[in-house]
């Protein structure tokens, strides 16, 4: 079977390490298991996933999947992408052949989780989009939890766009088809999403025809059960959801 981990709330909460996940996680690949790391955070590159995964006791093995790449995978060689978002994204539009700039005209306006956004930003993808760019969202995650609490994620800032320019955006990233296909590419057949947030694990759990395991680690609470999609599986947290379902 194929676990589609979340990471922030589910392997880590900002800088600290969930008690127990890497040993789960290293039980569940001892076994065969398919195990993907799949982050709406289209901030880091692939390598520095990798990298935080190892800092925290954890083997990627090629598993890493992120709204970067959901997002390049809609992009043609040779747009024009001016980029709202970090390196991460940055690099997978690159590879597909996108050209990235940070002003001025542009095919499309990409935005994806950066810590460096300002004013000026905004005001550049407000302007390249009244002038004809589509809006291209590697998320549209509002907030994330960190290990100083609640954060702003990528959709605060995709939500200020969408209101000041009264368009739409396509977006990438969970729960939606572009990164479902890249699950599927990796994993194939039936798995397991394991996530914080039924609006995102928990509706890409139900796209991709899989189950959905929501664990207390990150943004949902015990007090806010029930929810919607419904969990196949609510645990404490990844290690407690092993347990239960490896035996």
């Amino acid at each position: 079977m194929a676990w589609a981990l979340d990471l922030d709330g589910v392997v880590w909460l900002g800088t600290d390490s969930i008690p127990g996940v890497a040993e789960a996680v290293a039980r569940l690949q001892d076994a065969g298991e398919t195990v993907l790391f799949v982050t709406n955070n289209s901030g880091r590159r692939v390598v520095d996933v990798e990298a935080k995964l190892a800092h925290h006791g954890i083997d990627a093995c090629g598993g890493v999947v992120t709204s970067g790449m959901a997002a390049a995978s809609l992009v043609q060689p040779g747009e024009v992408v001016l980029g709202m978002c970090g390196p991460g994204l940055v690099e997978e539009l690159e590879a597909v052949g996108a050209t990235v700039v940070r002003e001025g005209p542009a095919d499309t306006v990409a935005v994806g989780f950066h810590e460096d956004f300002d004013y000026w930003r905004l005001t550049a993808g407000l302007q390249a989009i009244l002038g004809g760019a589509r809006l291209l969202a590697s998320n549209e995650d509002v907030t994330y939890p960190a290990h100083d609490g609640i954060r702003p994620g990528a959709g605060s800032i995709v939500a200020a766009l969408v209101v000041a320019t009264g368009v739409e955006p396509v977006v990438a990233g969970k729960p939606h088809e572009p990164i479902c296909d890249v699950v599927r590419e990796r994993a194939g057949g039936h798995g397991i999403v394991v996530g914080d947030r039924p609006d995102t694990d928990g509706l890409l759990a139900r796209n991709l025809g899989w189950d959905f395991g929501l664990v207390l680690s990150g943004v949902t609470a015990e007090g806010d059960l029930p929810t919607d999609p419904a969990p196949d599986e609510v645990a404490a947290d990844l290690p407690a959801l092993v347990d239960r379902l490896l035996g």
